[in-house]
């Protein structure tokens, strides 16, 4: 069992006494209610921090976060892109990919993990997961795109693949080609299945009633094309959830990702709340997350108690739980944690704070140079 006291809730001014049982949140009572007896097992005083739900990241390429973001200027679309980077920077593209891919997606993981991050939707071949850091959602029907997606009208229209959404990066551009990619594959959905599409640069409002969903990059999409999708607009038609991508096309950090949402004027912090959470539970149809209440799965996030939730850096976040354990804690907060052993976990330093993570970070950086000496880490472990 584990008691979070004094906490307060991202959308209410009061405290509250939150227990889990388990790996589900057993209740919520506001402080004065809540009986004083102590909790069995892990105790955490807030004194008024904020709890959230764990974010949901709707998209990313766990095995891909060992590139740095590789681009030489603004593209029309991702095909020029890909024929470029390939092109200049073949070398240190096979570099990466010579890292083993089981240290690739353990990387991945926490690139997640330490960005407040508990359940993440990975888009390609399905990975063997090899540490339960975050949940990991490969379930739907991968489709990488119809530029470089070999068959992908056969695959689309399979007559026994109807129970899931097909996912599938589209109209990731700003030219001519990029919009009319929409329209084929609008077209081409000859089986009415459900598709969510990832980028949508170039989606208009009148193309969007064609899908189930988008998946909106932001940070991606502007590194590359210098735009992104018109959300405000799409978001009228079909759910709009928010993803990071994988570090070959935006930065490591998540943070910076969610306030260039904000700037981007497409989304305001409750918006981009429920992107994050409420949103993407309900499209990828994971019912026991996305919000913070008794019965749901105990994947929450603990923040520093200052305005704006976005505002902030990786570095305000005191605490991940993740299926009722926490993952990740603040070196201050373990201050005020009774009945918790730091056995197992890792002393690194993010944004000038010190975090303990689970698992063996350090091992996994020295395994990491070993096969890329100049892949850059953006924290000290201690």
């Amino acid at each position: 069992m584990m008691r979070l006291k004094h906490a307060r809730l991202w959308d209410q001014y009061h405290t509250c006494d939150i227990r889990i049982t388990d790996d589900v949140v057993s209740s919520v009572i506001p402080d004065g209610e809540a009986a004083a007896t102590a909790a069995e097992g892990v105790e955490v005083q807030l004194n008024g921090a904020l709890v959230i739900p764990g974010f949901i990241n709707s998209h990313d390429h766990l095995d891909f976060n060992c590139f740095p973001a590789l681009a030489n200027g603004i593209y029309p679309d991702y095909m020029a892109w890909g024929a470029d980077i390939h092109e200049r920077y073949e070398h240190r593209i096979g570099v990466v990919k010579r890292i083993p891919q089981e240290l690739r997606i353990r990387w991945g993981l926490y690139k997640n993990l330490l960005h407040g991050f508990t359940t993440v939707v990975n888009h390609g071949e399905a990975l063997s997961i090899p540490v339960d850091l975050v949940e990991v959602i490969q379930e739907g029907y991968i489709l990488h795109s119809p530029g470089f997606e070999k068959n992908w009208k056969w695959k689309l229209n399979h007559p026994l693949r109807s129970d899931k959404p097909f996912v599938i990066h589209a109209g990731e551009g700003t030219s001519d080609a990029a919009a009319k990619e929409l329209d084929e594959l609008a077209r081409s959905n000859y089986l009415d299945h459900d598709i969510i599409v990832v980028h949508g640069v170039a989606m208009k409002a009148a193309q969007a009633k064609h899908f189930r969903g988008l998946v909106w990059c932001p940070a991606s999409n502007f590194f590359l094309l210098g735009q992104t999708a018109h959300v405000q607009a799409i978001r009228e038609e079909i759910p709009v959830v928010f993803g990071t991508d994988s570090t070959l096309s935006a930065s490591w950090d998540a943070w910076q990702h969610f306030r260039i949402a904000q700037l981007s004027g497409a989304a305001d912090e409750d918006e981009l709340m429920r992107m994050l959470t409420t949103i993407p539970a309900a499209l990828w149809g994971l019912k026991d997350r996305g919000e913070l209440a008794p019965g749901k799965k105990a994947d929450l996030l603990v923040l520093d108690p200052v305005p704006g939730i976005f505002s902030r850096d990786a570095g305000s976040i005191r605490m991940v739980i993740r299926d009722g354990r926490i993952r990740m804690i603040d070196d201050e907060l373990l201050k005020e944690t009774d009945g918790f052993s730091t056995k197992g976990f890792s002393r690194i330093r993010l944004h000038d704070r010190i975090k303990w993570v689970e698992g063996d970070i350090p091992s996994l950086v020295v395994e990491l140079r070993k096969h890329d000496p100049e892949m850059d880490i953006p924290f000290h472990y201690l």
